[in-house]
């Protein structure tokens, strides 16, 4: 019988990923997600491209969030009839085939995700040295090695415990979202006050333009960017048919919800002008209303950047496993540690990966350059949902949603592309050409006469890694484990 780390006798002697993720543990896995720094920072995208005009701001984010909700109910369909993890690669697999869903894993393993780690770490990093420089920046060095030891730290408790993962998520996203409930409580205080002045003409659409309408949607909807995390972990979760798409409901309707008043909040105390000069509202916000406690907001921002980095390793490192595990990548990767039961290869590897990145300048420009990828990604699994539905009518689908939902997210995704092909031609030029940096990678990896002196190198190399990190294949008994020592 397999011991767990705690010493615990399991009924089962097969190593594993084991499924500790509950509906709770779900929600705030998407919250945590979704809420990170920028409706505490840099809300001012929808308001600026809606000419200022505070009522139309407001429509933007309704329309978002229930876009979103269309975009979420298709992955809740997916995630519901394919309980296999992996997120949008597996669903892309499925319904496209190999190449997309490589090209999907290619672009979020290798750059994306280790540089919005980075980028999270370095802004949780300044926000939490902020209280202790009140007169000045926090020196670029010491943000710098704060935000290192945080990815070495959530490397380390992603390698160790699953459980250990989720508790700290529990913590943090019930953290960020009571954060935002007190700028919304203090908002509906000054409110009830009496202040309520910046909401008159709040449909004044004098400085509308229509160029400008498209793209407070993309911020709007890259507010919401997030609620697909949670398919990553379906292997992991608790009934997955049941718990997958009710987390994903509650969690972005909660967030719709706390946006919105959010923003009422933001409003209340300051002018739209006001809104889009600050650079930070959330905190220029603090110092108006919260007096003394207004240290409470930059610690917010940084435990919600320490969040979202703990769940995007969570989430990334369960795609790269699945990847490997079909194949696609090295199969030390597709390895679980015998005694923790975590994917440690393919979550420790993120840690070099991020620390890279935050050597680098170019690392703002490279999220910039693949965001309009990841549009056409999701979109695209998205529109997995209708092209199952009429490729496999009979596959087994305990959740079946409306199907005006997900075409019309994936549409939205279509606009949202189109319109960065336009305004950006350059950037997304190079962000697909990034992408397709992974069809000589995939060719590689699927390249059957390899040499003979390539496959001994990487068995030999996959089995000294193996004694080293303890670790095995998923359908390995643990008594292997034992093995790798001898």
């Amino acid at each position: 019988m397999a011991t767990s780390r705690s010493g615990d006798t399991k009924s089962s002697d097969v190593v594993e990923l084991k499924r500790h993720i509950g509906l709770f543990n779900g929600v705030t896995i998407i919250v945590g997600l979704i809420i990170g720094s920028g409706i505490f920072i840099s809300p001012k995208g929808v308001l600026l491209n809606s000419g200022g005009s505070v009522g139309v701001a407001m429509i933007v984010w309704t329309v978002c969030g229930v876009l979103s909700v269309c975009g979420a109910l298709g992955y809740a369909e997916l995630g519901a009839s394919m309980l296999k993890s992996g997120g949008d690669y597996a669903y892309l697999y499925e319904a496209f085939g190999p190449i997309p869903a490589f090209l999907r894993l290619w672009t979020l393993f290798l750059m994306i995700r280790p540089a919005v780690l980075a980028v999270l770490c370095l802004t949780s990093a300044r926000y939490a040295l902020q209280p202790f420089f009140l007169d000045c920046d926090a020196p670029e060095a010491a943000i710098t090695c704060l935000a290192a030891a945080m990815i070495l730290l959530l490397t380390f408790v992603n390698c160790y415990s699953v459980k250990l993962s989720t508790w700290i998520q529990d913590v943090f996203s019930v953290g960020k979202v009571l954060a935002l409930i007190v700028i919304i409580i203090a908002g509906v205080v000054q409110m009830a006050k009496g202040r309520t002045e910046n909401f008159q003409n709040a449909f004044d659409t004098a400085d509308l333009s229509p160029d400008g309408i498209p793209l407070a949607f993309y911020s709007g909807l890259f507010a919401f960017a997030g609620w697909y995390g949670l398919n990553s972990l379906t292997e992991e979760i608790k009934n997955p048919q049941r718990n997958l798409p009710l987390a994903i409901i509650i969690a972005i309707l909660l967030v719709m919800v706390v946006y919105l008043l959010t923003n009422v909040a933001y409003i209340t105390v300051m002018t739209s002008q006001e809104v889009l000069t600050s650079g930070a509202v959330a905190i220029t916000f603090a110092d108006r209303v919260l007096g003394v406690m207004s240290w409470i907001i930059p610690v917010s921002v940084s435990a919600s950047c320490f969040s979202c980095v703990n769940c995007m390793m969570l989430s990334t490192s369960r795609v790269t496993f699945v990847g490997a595990r079909d194949g696609y990548l090295p199969d030390l990767l597709a390895m679980i540690h015998v005694n923790m039961l975590t994917p440690l290869p393919a979550v420790a590897l993120l840690c070099p990966l991020a620390l890279l990145m935050l050597s680098t300048s170019d690392v703002y420009r490279l999220i910039n350059f693949l965001s309009s990828t990841r549009w056409l990604f999701i979109g695209l699994t998205t529109a997995a949902v209708p092209y199952l539905r009429w490729k496999r009518p009979d596959m087994h689908r305990p959740l079946k949603v409306p199907l005006v939902f997900p075409v019309t997210f994936a549409l939205a995704c279509a606009v949202v592309v189109a319109m960065s092909l336009y305004s950006a031609p350059v950037d997304v030029g190079i962000g697909l050409a990034l992408t397709l940096t992974g069809v000589p990678v995939y060719l590689l990896a699927v390249w059957r006469n390899k040499p003979g002196w390539l496959i001994k190198f990487t068995a030999s190399s996959t089995r000294t890694l193996q004694k080293v990190l303890l670790v095995v294949p998923q359908t390995s008994k643990k008594g292997e484990g034992e093995k790798l020592n001898k």
